[in-house]
């Protein structure tokens, strides 16, 4: 039977402790801060073990070998597991928030004395570009803005869907709150009609029918749908031929309840037919 490895990486304090927790709950033998020289050895131990599910934490404090990591991906590939790759991030100004709440010092600060806000962000920023060519080869998770359940939530979604040569990610999500930073397209759709200044829809959202048949009276909806779905259709061909294993659809509108959530639930049911596709709902799943 196929090893199952998944491969957590991220920005110090974006949340990889939770996602090793969601994973364990799931059934995966966890390990956290393993040295990338030590990956192949260690899964060949968990091998001959018999163990069949594993996760494995890799981050910043291995930084002088982290360049072993796309070398190491390939060896554990050749080897007939199936391995995925999961980036977890957060806006600079967060981490720091983060921090400073906590009063934990960042893996990279070095000595005793206490961290200024100054020196903390060079820190996370330096931190950012030493880990940079792991997050262009992993599947990105914004947790800027996510509870802790919600993160669990999104990364058992994650490794419970079966292995696909591609797998589309369609999320929601409002303006107001901020950009996805895990996004590869943004699309605006505040410009459509928006069911909250209906006082019998305000309350609803794009899950609910009245909602979905407002918006299916918009002429402007209609087409913003099929011209989504037309750029889509064009150019995931092209990126599933550059082997990539996942792309993040981010649509906005203002409150990310109504519209957005509308046209997500859309391209998810359309794009689902040909690739495998997943669903997020940012502001609603954060109810």
């Amino acid at each position: 039977m196929t090893m199952d490895i998944i491969l957590i990486t991220g920005m110090s304090g974006s949340g990889k402790s939770v996602a090793l927790h969601a994973l364990e709950d799931a059934g995966y033998y966890c390990v956290d801060n393993l040295p990338p020289e030590l990956l192949i050895p260690f899964v060949k131990l968990e091998e001959e073990q018999n163990e069949q599910r594993l996760a494995i934490a890799i981050d910043v404090r291995s930084a002088n070998s982290l360049h072993m990591m796309p070398e190491q991906m390939g060896l554990l590939r050749n080897m007939g597991m199936t391995v995925k790759s999961v980036f977890l991030d957060a806006t600079s100004d967060t981490l720091q928030r983060r921090y400073s709440e906590t009063r934990r010092k960042h893996p990279l600060s070095g000595g005793d004395k206490p961290q200024n806000d100054k020196a903390l962000f060079e820190t996370i920023e330096f931190e950012r570009q030493l880990l940079a060519d792991l997050r262009d080869r992993a599947h990105v998770i914004d947790t800027s803005l996510l509870r802790s359940a919600q993160l669990q939530t999104y990364i058992k979604t994650l490794v419970s869907a079966p292995l696909a040569q591609l797998t589309l990610v369609f999320e929601s999500f409002a303006f107001k709150r901020g950009i996805p930073t895990d996004a590869d397209y943004v699309f605006d759709v505040r410009m459509l009609p928006n069911p909250h200044y209906e006082s019998t829809l305000r309350p609803l959202t794009g899950r609910d029918a009245p909602v979905q048949d407002y918006l299916r009276q918009s002429e402007e909806f209609v087409q913003m749908q099929m011209q989504l779905e037309g750029f889509l259709k064009h150019w995931i061909p092209a990126i599933e031929r550059d082997h990539r294993s996942y792309v993040t659809v981010a649509i906005g509108c203002t409150g990310g309840q109504h519209r957005s959530v509308f046209m997500v639930e859309q391209l998810a049911k359309n794009f689902g037919t040909r690739w495998l596709t997943l669903k997020r709902h940012r502001e609603l799943d954060a109810l």
